[in-house]
């Protein structure tokens, strides 16, 4: 059965990103940015270990392909864009399974249920918004850090109506960040 699970990292005010798209807030996302605390992945990486595919807007493409490491290394990852293509994937992320679908979200869905494809990742602000109005998203883990940016890039954003979450427990870290785990109620 395939499952869409979001896990993303919020400033206390609501924003994945800074207005211009830049994360140097969000600790170890940048190597000029804030480090991350030791001994701390917030479970990035048991989250990481169930998700076969990452599912992600040319917005927040734009934004982490840059990265090195790359942080998606052995998985499959889908640009979800109307306007990019495979020949602007660079050539390095291509022998990474980086690739492109032109969506909407519920046909990227479909072929992905198709293919028999397990855990997938969604991630960026206008894609788990859109997973969440097509009402694909199963849970949604939410890591919120201790900084106000009071301007950016909102997690959430217009949903078509209410999405009733289930609160499925809380962590605290020894570096101030908070994370909540929900599941969608259906």
């Amino acid at each position: 059965m395939t499952t869409f699970r979001v896990f993303i990292a919020t400033s206390l005010d609501g924003f994945i990103a800074r207005p211009d798209g830049r994360l140097d807030w969000l600790p170890g996302a940048t190597p000029d940015g804030v480090p991350m605390p030791a001994g701390e992945d917030h479970g990035f990486f048991a989250f990481m270990a169930g998700a076969e595919v990452v599912v992600m807007g040319r917005a927040t493409f734009e934004t982490v392909r840059a990265f090195r490491p790359w942080p998606y290394a052995g998985k499959r990852l889908i640009v979800l864009s109307r306007t990019l293509t495979a020949a602007d994937i660079p050539e390095d992320l291509r022998g990474e399974g980086v690739e492109v679908h032109p969506g909407p979200v519920e046909a990227l869905a479909a072929d992905l249920r198709g293919q028999g494809v397990g855990g997938v990742y969604v991630d960026g602000g206008q894609t788990v918004q859109a997973f969440l109005r097509a009402g694909l998203i199963e849970e949604l883990i939410v890591t919120r850090v201790p900084v106000l940016l009071g301007e950016g890039i909102p997690l959430f954003g217009p949903l078509g109506g209410d999405v009733w979450l289930e609160h499925l427990g809380s962590r605290a870290f020894p570096s101030g960040l908070v994370q909540d785990s929900y599941r969608v109620r259906r």
